[in-house]
């Protein structure tokens, strides 16, 4: 069976060892856990977001990033390729482990949860464990853990401490901006598997997204970063399930009552609390889907230049 904490451990060494290369920096605690700064207190860059991308989806991914256009306007954009999307996207990328150590606090996701197994009924509905002696995994946040950090995530995935691996970056950095879009093929799976679809089912998913410029507020890079996808994000899933055609309808970001204006002011609105918000709303723009056993062609939803521009900060 395919290891993703394995494949990615090959990603995290690559980083530590040349991080001047990628213009990130390596720590190794005391307690021999590793850390390569990505974004806290290092400039990090697009090959540090690609590189930090390729880790979340558990070495099972393809990441490259080129320039192209919101309406007028030139962007960056992100492509993700995995030929592996439930384990790639719900049992690695996805963000379903929150690390609260003390007073740290992170959002954690890659291959270490495919340990931990956090949380455990995505595991079961993908049919998916890793078995690997390393952990390695991606925290979203603006401060580096401390080995108290460490020993609790390898604790949780039943490794020795010195064997474990994190990648670090804040949302308000550029590779927060690139991995967050790069979550872009997760959306749609993560979608799909929240509906009640057998995400097994999906033989290859291919999309893009543009990557939002830096904000200096975190709460506002975490907005403008949703957007991306939200208003922005097109995916291509190839499957065998002629069922799909029973889930179209409910796939896309604009089936949401909340969508339509920037997610930084759909959060304000809320009272900054995510329990008050549509879940319907965290889904790409656009989503192709060619179903094999009937070989025919699905295309639900469309992007949103304009509402991308302004979360983006173009007046």
């Amino acid at each position: 069976m395919l290891s993703v904490n394995e494949l990615a451990l090959d990603i995290f060494d690559e980083l530590f060892e040349y991080a001047e290369d990628y213009n990130v920096a390596p720590h190794e605690l005391d307690n021999g856990a590793r850390i390569v700064d990505c974004g806290v207190r290092t400039p990090g860059g697009y090959q540090a977001g690609r590189r930090f991308t390729e880790i979340c989806m558990g070495g099972l991914g393809e990441v490259d990033t080129v320039m192209g256009r919101v309406g007028d306007v030139p962007i960056p954009f992100i492509e993700i390729r995995t030929d592996f999307p439930a384990i790639a996207c719900l049992g690695a990328q996805k963000a379903g482990w929150t690390v609260n150590v003390g007073k740290y606090f992170a959002m954690g996701s890659g291959p270490a949860r495919a340990l931990s197994l956090k949380p455990k009924h995505t595991y079961e509905v993908i049919d998916y464990e890793d078995e690997f002696d390393y952990a390695v995994i991606a925290l979203e946040s603006d401060h580096l853990p401390n080995a108290d950090v460490m020993e609790t995530i390898a604790d949780a995935c039943n490794v020795d401490v010195a064997n474990t691996c994190a990648v670090v970056a804040p949302t308000a950095s550029i590779v927060g901006s690139i991995q967050v879009a790069g979550r872009c093929v997760e959306t749609a799976v993560y979608k799909l598997n929240e509906l009640g679809f057998d995400t097994k089912k999906i033989d290859a998913g291919i999309g893009h997204a543009p990557i939002a410029p830096v904000k200096k507020d975190g709460t506002r890079a975490m907005g403008s970063t949703n957007d991306a996808t939200i208003y922005h994000g097109s995916i291509m899933l190839t499957m065998n399930a002629p069922e799909i055609k029973d889930y179209l309808d409910r796939i896309p970001s604009n089936t949401s009552r909340g969508y339509g204006k920037p997610f930084y002011d759909i959060f304000k609105e809320a009272n900054f609390d995510f329990y008050q918000i549509d879940t319907a709303l965290f889904s790409p723009a656009e989503v192709v889907i060619n179903e094999l056993s009937e070989g025919v062609v699905y295309h639900v939803g469309a992007v949103n230049p304009e509402v991308t521009l302004k979360s983006f900060g173009f007046v």
